[in-house]
């Protein structure tokens, strides 16, 4: 991280990437501004003359007042500082934020004496039971009548009663994780919030922002066991969605040896984390991996996992079988995995639905959205047959150049029903009132994906987030992507709440629609009301109110409008699947049933062997 430095009036004002080179005017009218790599700008940023676009040496008050010229392409970036000249200290963004038991430094938790673990969340005996998390409760702890619940208590005998499935989440080093937060060039990068001048929470429209989501409640959860020897499950945390956005950036990332390629130094980080995990603990052998669980957030999944780990569970976004699209479908040359040789990667696909699971991306808590209800529009009041609003690639001003995009079928589908203007003023073959197929972003995009029946979903460079748009916004999702699984396809009954299209039939979209009568519009609507708290993030987001409760004895706006939700979420369903695993995995009835107590009865267990 570069900081404007000795000599300078700030000398601890960040000098982000760009700031400190020459920045090209746009080339037409609109157009966006590219930094010239190859010039420095050094005689602009340490300037001293008021009638320059300085940056070290400009008094925040006078830039505020128009007294001065700053350089408007220096940002205040790094996370833990706020406004316009990184003036104001603020929160870093940390793995729960450290419980409450220690300091947040830059990504990294500092923690107090006596807690332990990545988000200082594990007690010693010298803390305090009222002290002790949440996922440690129920206990029943055998207390002395002379020591007080106040006082350090040793020596105690406690019990602790948990419900199956138990995962044990393994504490890696920080450079799997915490050390991939710290130092972040821009504030934003694979987490899913970050803190303003007050402290209050600012939700991210990061999509991969689900990696961290899911991480905390992991760590918060009832279901964790600290006893590797009882648990069900075990959870290996590498943060892939960091490792690729830092890749160009941070300086013990060393890109060298993978010829550019972010998908080689993944597959690296995640097979040293298996070489770590089999030589520090001795849970790996006893399933070959089978009960390990592993996050790949980003564009492909795990089509780029090493072959070592291949074996255990795999969440993802993007469940391509490679039963049709047998090679890597993003448009970004960097996160290509074709050129991955099989002895590291092996010749598995990207998604094994037998074993995998794909969950969804992470969307924001939108308080407006679900304070108007938008999941629960009725029928009556969505006028538009079909919608959709997203890049569609270069026959579009501003569209994707690459024809490999979305694997071409947002290109076909615009062909056929554009209802806005190519950049030869063209409109789809087949365009027609009631049907929106547009490049241009609405202001209102809630509200019009509300305002529809049917919605689309397409890929992008693998995975986009239209399927959690259409669902939170009680839209039918319409699916063109032919041997990709959705979020939860290989669990919930796809056909009940939405629509599968070839890609060979997209010409005969509205047709197909249309041939939905009402009575089957209105049941798909009733069952995407039904399900649609599933791709919420909901206990992540109630993690964090209760947090900034504590800190401002308040509640903000998205924290009551999630409270008041009460249906399964995401990590409620991600852990219904692991019970439903735990009972059925095959594999599993070859284990010895009798020395675990799964919470069911035994003539259950007696049957499923």
């Amino acid at each position: 991280m570069c900081f404007c430095g000795e000599g300078t009036k700030y000398p601890n004002r960040p000098v982000a990437e760009q700031c400190g080179f020459h920045i090209n005017s746009p080339s037409e009218p609109d157009g966006p501004r590219l930094t010239n790599w190859t010039k420095p700008d050094f005689d602009n940023i340490f300037t001293t003359n008021t009638s320059k676009p300085g940056w070290c040496n400009v008094d925040p008050a006078d830039a505020y007042a128009s007294k001065v010229k700053f350089k408007e392409d220096c940002d205040c970036k790094y996370d833990g500082l706020w406004g316009r000249f990184c003036e104001v200290p603020v929160s870093c963004t940390c793995i729960n934020q450290c419980s409450g038991h220690g300091h947040c430094r830059g990504g990294f938790c500092q923690c107090d004496r006596g807690w332990y673990g990545v988000d200082c969340s594990v007690p010693s005996v010298l803390s305090t039971l009222r002290e002790w998390p949440r996922w440690l409760r129920p206990a029943a702890i055998e207390v002395p009548t002379d020591m007080k619940l106040s006082g350090t208590l040793r020596n105690l005998n406690a019990f602790v009663g948990k419900k199956r499935p138990l995962v044990y989440i393994y504490d890696l080093p920080p450079e799997f994780n915490s050390l991939l937060l710290e130092g972040r060039h821009f504030k934003l990068e694979c987490v899913n919030r970050i803190y303003d001048d007050r402290n209050s929470t600012i939700w991210t429209d990061m999509l991969y922002g689900s990696q961290m989501a899911l991480y905390e409640s992991l760590l918060a959860s009832p279901h964790r066991t600290l006893n590797g020897d009882e648990a069900d499950f075990f959870f290996v945390p590498v943060l892939d969605s960091c490792i690729i956005t830092r890749a160009d950036d941070a300086p013990h990332l060393s890109m060298q040896d993978h010829r550019g390629l972010r998908s080689s130094l993944t597959l690296e980080f995640y097979k040293r984390a298996y070489e770590h995990i089999i030589v520090k603990y001795p849970y790996w052998n006893s399933s070959s991996g089978k009960d390990h669980i592993w996050f790949f957030s980003w564009d492909e999944g795990a089509c780029y996992a090493p072959k070592e780990i291949w074996n255990s569970m795999m969440l993802v976004h993007w469940g391509n079988t490679n039963s049709k699209h047998k090679h890597s479908t993003t448009a970004y040359w960097a996160d290509n995995w074709n050129g991955i040789s099989s002895e590291r990667r092996g010749n598995h696909p990207c998604f094994d639905p037998d074993k995998d699971l794909v969950l969804p991306a992470w969307k924001y808590p939108d308080a407006n959205a679900l304070g108007k209800n938008f999941w629960a529009r009725p029928y009556e009041k969505r006028k538009t047959l079909f919608y959709f609003n997203g890049n569609l690639g270069p026959a579009y001003a501003h569209g994707r150049p690459e024809d490999t995009y979305s694997m071409g079928i947002r290109q076909k589908l615009a062909a056929e029903f554009g209802s806005s203007p190519n950049k030869e003023g063209k409109l789809g073959r087949q365009h027609e009132e009631g049907v929106i197929v547009t490049p241009l972003r609405s202001k209102n995009y809630h509200e019009d994906l509300a305002s529809s029946l049917f919605c689309g979903v397409f890929p992008g460079d693998g995975w986009s987030g239209r399927m959690e748009d259409s669902i939170l916004q009680g839209c039918i999702p319409v699916v063109i992507q032919d041997g990709i699984y959705l979020p939860y396809e290989n669990m919930l009954n796809y056909e009940s709440f939405a629509v599968r299209i070839s890609e060979d039939d997209i010409p005969n979209l509205v047709k197909i629609l249309r041939s939905f009568n009402e009575m089957e519009v209105r049941f798909k609507l009733a069952n995407v009301q039904k399900i649609w708290q599933r791709f919420l993030y909901r206990d992540s987001v109630l993690l964090e109110a209760e947090r900034q409760k504590i800190a401002h004895g308040s509640t903000a706006d998205w924290a009551g409008a999630l409270s008041q939700l009460s249906e399964d979420d995401v990590f409620a369903t991600f852990l219904e699947v692991l019970h439903y695993k735990l009972h059925n995995d095959p594999w599993r009835q070859q284990l010895d049933h009798r020395k675990r107590d799964y919470g069911l009865p035994r003539e259950c267990l007696t049957r499923s062997l």
